[in-house]
Order: structure tokens, then C-alpha cells, then sequence
């Protein structure tokens, strides 16, 4: 026979679940996946300050993961001494914010046309850009390549523009084919749909223009759109190695990827190649770790606007 609570106990706050009771189970299967996923991570930041032979000792015991044994940044010395990473690092930066700043403009201004703009033919350019995303990059590399050998590009010398041809071996074969993205349209369109378009009605009584509407409306409202673009964007750029070890022959241009080759020509140095890696990881996390909050709010934002 059960007994049921008595008026005392339900008003006495005593007895009553505290929040913090009820909400931690929730985070036990959260905490268990971080911890999976920083396994790799920390792997790689332990071993970069081992010797090699401590690393191979270590790789079959927990104490790959720990900073035991013989710790230095010798590796992290060799690394500068064999590689010029702070070039290739410098490269890759710059690549990466020209893509990402380009293609937040480009993209979204593409999105908003396609979501609050009418116009025919609209539906038949949105699939035509949803179509682009199942053609593996692989299979367009190589007609890329003749592509971007045969293109024209005007340059200045002394003041005096000059037309030349091709565009291998320089900044811009590894920013502007990318700078248009189909995935980065539809993420743009899908949330701009979401946007009351009685905003877009009012101001065009006000006699705002088309492009006031999309900078002074859209854009200040759509910034989880843009965090989580930026990010989409800069991951694939970042760690982009096939299309510059293609299309980039000369050491000062190249970005930090390809530099992970340098590391496999001769006899494999674990411990340097660990530190580089490190190296080029840091900016990463720093980079989701600067814009995680506004992306798991558009996430969150998409989840429940469906």
C-alpha cells in the first residue's frame, strides 16, 4: 500500500528535486562523447613534446595521454627548421579570410535573392545550385586545373596593366573558385525564409531599395546564419590539400596542409610531425571556440523553425 504525500511535504521546499538533481544525469552521455573526441586531441598534443621512441613505448598505455616521461619542445624547434610553417601558416590564413569574407557576401547576397526576391526562374536556379553539392569535387578537379591554366588575369607593372594568362602558382587559383559556395546559398536561403517578410513589405513603403532591406534588415537579424557559415566555410579551406598541391608549385604560396607532406619524404620523424599538426590545430579551436555560441544557436534556430 503506497501513502501519498502529505500538504507539508509538497509545500515544503525541502523535499522538492533541486534543478541542478534533476539536470546533471542529462550531462553524463554529453561529458562521455567530449571525452571520446579529445582522446585524438590530447594523443597529439602529448606526443608532440615526446621523442619519438618515448612514443612508440607509449602508444600501447594510457600514457600516450599523459605528460609523462621526456618532455621538451624539440620537436616544435625541428618543425621550424625543416618547414617554413609561419609562411605556410601566414598563406593559409590569408586564403582563409579572403574565402570566408568573399563568400559571406556573395553567398548571402545569392541566398537573399533566392528567398525574398521574386523573379522567375527562381526554382529552377535553386536546384540548379543544389544539384552542384552531389558532383564530388574529385571529378572537376582536374578540368579545373586546364581551366584555370588558360584564364586570363590583368596585372600591373609599373603602374601599366598588363594581360596575362593562367592563374596557376598564385593567391587567388586558391581563393576565387571557392568564394561561390551552393551549400553556403541554401544555408543563407533557408534562413532568410525565416525572416517575416512584413519587415521587407514595410520597408519598401519607408522607400527603402532591395539592398537597404538585405544590409539594414536581413543581415543585422541573420548573424547565427553567418557564424555558422563562416565556420562550414573555413573548415574545408583550412584543410584544403588536394586543389593547392594541384595547383601550387612554389613554396612561399603554399598552405599549411600541404606541408604535412614534408614530413614523409625521408625517414618519418613521429614527434615533428605531431607538433606540426598541433600547430596548424590551434586556430581551428580557437576559430569554433570564437563562433561556437552563435552556431549552436542557428542550429538550435533551424531545429525548431524546421
Amino acid at each position: 500500500m503506497t501513502t501519498s504525500p502529505t500538504s507539508r511535504q509538497i509545500s515544503d521546499p525541502t523535499h522538492r528535486p533541486s534543478r541542478r538533481s534533476r539536470v546533471w544525469p542529462r550531462y553524463i552521455p554529453l561529458v562521455g562523447v567530449a571525452i571520446v573526441f579529445i582522446f585524438p586531441l590530447l594523443f597529439m598534443f602529448m606526443s608532440s613534446l615526446k621523442p619519438d621512441a618515448q612514443i612508440l613505448a607509449d602508444v600501447r598505455s594510457f600514457r600516450a595521454f599523459l605528460p609523462v616521461g621526456e618532455l621538451s619542445t624539440d620537436n616544435y624547434s625541428a618543425v621550424f627548421d625543416r618547414v617554413p610553417a609561419w609562411r605556410f601558416m601566414a598563406n593559409t590564413i590569408f586564403v582563409v579570410a579572403m574565402v570566408v569574407g568573399f563568400g559571406l557576401i556573395v553567398n548571402s547576397m545569392a541566398g537573399f535573392a533566392l528567398s525574398r526576391l521574386q523573379w522567375r526562374g527562381r526554382g529552377i536556379a535553386l536546384s540548379i545550385i543544389l544539384a552542384t553539392l552531389i558532383v564530388p569535387f574529385e571529378t572537376i578537379a582536374v578540368p579545373m586545373v586546364w581551366w584555370v591554366a588558360k584564364l586570363p588575369w590583368i596585372e600591373f607593372q609599373d603602374f601599366i596593366p598588363t594581360l596575362t594568362t593562367g592563374w596557376l602558382n598564385t593567391y587567388r587559383v586558391q581563393i576565387i573558385p571557392f568564394i561561390a559556395n551552393a551549400f553556403s546559398i541554401f544555408l543563407f536561403a533557408q534562413y532568410f525564409k525565416s525572416i517575416p517578410k512584413e519587415l521587407d513589405e514595410a520597408a519598401r513603403v519607408d522607400g527603402a531599395s532591395w539592398f537597404t532591406i538585405y544590409r539594414k534588415i536581413i543581415v543585422p537579424l541573420s548573424g547565427p546564419a553567418f557564424a555558422t557559415v563562416a565556420i562550414l566555410t573555413f573548415l574545408p579551406v583550412w584543410n584544403s590539400f588536394l586543389w593547392p598541391i594541384m595547383v601550387v608549385q612554389q613554396e612561399a604560396l603554399r598552405p599549411v596542409q600541404v606541408g604535412v607532406q614534408y614530413f614523409f619524404q625521408l625517414e618519418t620523424a613521429w614527434g615533428e610531425v605531431m607538433a606540426y599538426t598541433s600547430f596548424i590545430t590551434i586556430p581551428v579551436l580557437l576559430f569554433f571556440l570564437v563562433f561556437q555560441r552563435a552556431f549552436v544557436s542557428s542550429i538550435a534556430s533551424a531545429g525548431v523553425k524546421g
